[in-house]
């Protein structure tokens, strides 16, 4: 380090010695200095250049590292239970993207994007299936809650807070977030409030819809790095959303009734075949499209946006089991974890597993409702064996009601 006297100075910007931290003297030069402040400002005009050298040099993603559907549909199987024509429709739109990525850009045919929108009833997997696709991926993958966007200029947080997200994940790398995955969740929440015109903005709602577009259909949005409201100073990063994949997922509570009423299954007089009327009420999101999501309050513009429409299946019984104990974070085998790292051996009874299938069905929680009533058997358990460290403990069927007793719930012996 140089010796700071008053004749010296950088040879760069001409700061004298009194006016900054140091002087780094030149190696091979006499009487050649560089500042701290200079030195500063290089570092991070180098770290820009070598971000745009690396997204400039990049090639496009090659067929060879892509995941075929069949491999995508076997992964999402270690994790997720039944629901295979979602888990097929995932498969092969994850699969069309990738090859969208890895398009030549000299080519005469422009593949376009194909968002979608997957519709069932709270804890059938919709998130599930999002996180553990994100596991799989080497794009950046982000999921974010459509329920606290509201549109510009009012309380909540801005559309392109979605797109922050996704650059986060990207590590601001603007040219890796433009070939990104984003799932939106809880867009059933964004609903349309009525079909009447009303005097007052429905901001939460068809705003949001409104809002969202422009980002679902593809063009280029100014996004805020760190979120909108609170640093209004920041400069703006223009992203792409042409080659950004849109999946969303929502519960759509009580769009049976819109089916139905599409359906007609209202039979006035006898009906001649009650098994067949039995059945599509047992299943009526089977029959659900595009009107029906219109009927619940999405516009038309953004369900021409979603072409890919796709429902879960409510879990019967005999699925809820095999949730309990079959994948390979099934809610059975993350209490066995815990237990193990106290050096407990923790097991189950078959006739435990059933009662808490059957609460589940009773309080029609789906997959959910399995962990809320595994905890409330579990809790007593947890709190005493840590200190008294017996070797085994099973969980039996009368343990289990004197258990949900205690918590308050309705047992029907």
């Amino acid at each position: 380090m140089a010796k700071s006297t008053d004749t010296a100075k950088c040879s760069f910007c001409g700061r004298p010695a009194n006016m900054t931290e140091a002087l780094v003297p030149s190696v091979d030069k006499a009487n050649t200095y560089i500042c701290a402040e200079c030195v500063s400002a290089i570092s991070g005009m180098l770290d820009e250049y070598h971000r745009e050298n690396k997204a400039a040099s990049k090639e496009a993603t090659s067929m060879t590292d892509i995941p075929k559907p069949k491999e995508i549909y076997e992964f999402l199987n270690q994790y997720v239970i039944g629901q295979d024509d979602a888990k097929k429709y995932l498969s092969v739109a994850v699969y069309n993207h990738y090859k969208r990525l890895s398009q030549k850009q000299d080519d005469d045919v422009d593949i376009e994007k194909s968002n979608i929108i997957l519709v069932g009833p709270t804890g059938t997997g919709k998130t599930l299936l999002a996180k553990t696709i994100a596991k799989l991926l080497n794009v950046p993958f982000t999921i974010v809650d459509a329920t606290v966007l509201t549109q510009a200029g009012y309380v909540g947080e801005d559309i392109e807070s979605l797109l922050t997200r996704l650059l986060q994940v990207a590590d601001y790398d603007v040219a890796k977030a433009e070939k990104g995955i984003v799932f939106i969740d809880e867009i059933d929440k964004i609903a349309r409030k009525g079909d009447n015109p009303s005097i007052t903005r429905d901001v939460s709602g068809e705003g949001v819809q409104q809002g969202l577009l422009k980002l679902l259909e593809g063009s280029i949005v100014n996004v805020p790095p760190q979120g909108g409201r609170k640093h209004p100073e920041q400069r703006m990063i223009p992203v792409n959303t042409k080659d950004i994949l849109f999946i969303c997922g929502g519960a759509f509570d009580g769009i049976e009734q819109k089916i139905a009423h599409r359906l007609n299954t209202h039979v006035v007089g006898y009906s001649t075949d009650p098994t067949r009327q039995r059945i599509q009420r047992d299943n009526y999101l089977k029959f659900v499209a595009p009107q029906d999501l219109k009927s619940f309050g999405l516009i038309p513009e953004i369900i021409g946006r979603l072409p890919i429409l796709t429902n879960l299946e409510p879990l019967n019984r005999d699925a809820l089991r095999r949730v309990l104990t079959e994948p390979k974070n099934a809610i059975v085998r993350q209490y066995v974890k815990l237990f193990e790292m106290d050096g407990v051996k923790l097991s189950f009874s078959d006739d435990a597993l059933d009662l808490i299938v059957d609460k589940a069905i009773e309080y029609k929680l789906g997959a959910r409702g399995l962990r809320s009533i595994v905890e409330s058997i579990m809790i007593d358990s947890m709190f005493d064996i840590p200190t008294e460290k017996p070797e085994t403990f099973e969980v039996t069927r009368e343990y289990a009601l004197e258990k949900l007793k205690k918590a308050n719930f309705e047992i029907n012996q």
